[in-house]
């Protein structure tokens, strides 16, 4: 690397601290929180600027009326309907597995809500940037406690309270309501030429099967991942009824194989490719709308089908969505 080069980067290092420093001067107290990495931050006690690396803390934050001001985004150019297309508002900052540090620094967060796995490898860059808090963002479990931290962290602890009991309710009545002669076998995947299944401990998962699905990879090991590769091959041994494919594109590689078309799912028309909210399930949003579709495609003479915008509607704040 040249002098030059060496002094340019050093200078825009400099510069995102002290961008970060001005953010964060605004309001000089600060608390002590312990995120999903062991890590203590310390944050400012009331964050007025919000970057999400994913969309947990766009969810969150909506619900409790507060727009965060940049956001990755999970596929590019598409503005989530669970979120309202209110991402489109807030400074773009890369797709949520790369984010983008010097469009991040540009947004001048005084503090970054991150997903864990995608950006511990680079946990002193954003530091440097704005207080960085991440989540892990994949269990059903985890979804209640990061919702109310996250919910505490902006001021709004009794809320982010109530949005955890809400859902807990609406588990348990749409549970109680579906068939109990039923309990279909169904899948969700990341497509690709070996798909990528998600055991039941997993957000999405676990809700479909709080409501009766009986998931096809099943839990996950004491200390395992979330999910696991699962051949085309297994998959037909386990002939999945219901069928959730994250859709993420034209791209669909496991459709051009043959085993594909024999799947039951496949042949009765149950695939189901889904919205972002299956993928980013955690927040109070996006677990809300998934419930209510999973019901629909699982039960479809029981539950009707869902319009994720209006469902979206009722817990975002009207003042947001105008």
């Amino acid at each position: 690397m040249t002098r030059y080069a060496r002094k340019f980067f050093s200078a825009l290092s400099l510069s995102a601290v002290l961008i970060a420093g001005a953010a964060q001067a605004d309001d000089g107290k600060k608390v002590s929180i312990v995120d999903d990495r062991g890590v203590t931050v310390e944050v400012p006690a009331q964050p007025k600027r919000i970057a999400s690396i994913s969309y947990f803390a766009d969810d969150v934050a909506l619900a409790l009326g507060i727009k965060p001001v940049a956001s990755t985004y999970m596929t590019a150019g598409r503005e989530p309907d669970f979120l309202l297309g209110l991402t489109a508002g807030m400074k773009q900052i890369g797709q949520r597995a790369k984010p983008n540090l010097e469009l991040l620094s540009e947004a001048k967060p005084d503090l970054i809500i991150a997903i864990r796995r995608y950006t511990v490898g680079n946990a002193a860059q954003l530091q440097n940037i704005a207080p960085y808090v991440a989540y892990n963002m994949e269990l059903l479990e985890e979804s209640y406690s990061e919702t109310a931290a996250l919910s505490k962290l902006l001021g709004k602890p009794e809320r982010g309270e109530q949005l955890n009991a809400d859902f807990r309710k609406h588990l348990a009545e749409f549970a109680a309501k579906a068939p109990k002669d039923k309990h279909p076998r169904f899948l969700i995947m990341w497509g690709g030429a070996t798909p990528f299944a998600f055991h039941t401990e997993n957000t999405s998962a676990s809700i479909v099967a709080a409501i009766g699905g009986d998931n096809v990879p099943g839990p996950k090991t004491p200390v395992g991942e979330f999910g696991i590769d699962l051949s085309l091959e297994t998959m037909l041994e386990k002939d999945p009824e219901v069928i959730f494919v994250y859709d993420s594109g034209p791209d669909r590689p496991h459709e051009s194989n043959p085993i594909w078309s024999q799947l039951s799912a496949v042949k009765n028309n149950r695939v189901f490719y889904v919205g972002d909210q299956w993928v980013e399930t955690n927040g109070p949003i996006a677990r809300e709308i998934v419930l209510r579709e999973a019901a629909h495609y699982l039960y479809p003479d029981t539950f009707p089908a869902v319009d994720v915008k209006a469902e979206a509607a009722k817990l975002i704040p009207a003042e947001l969505q105008n």
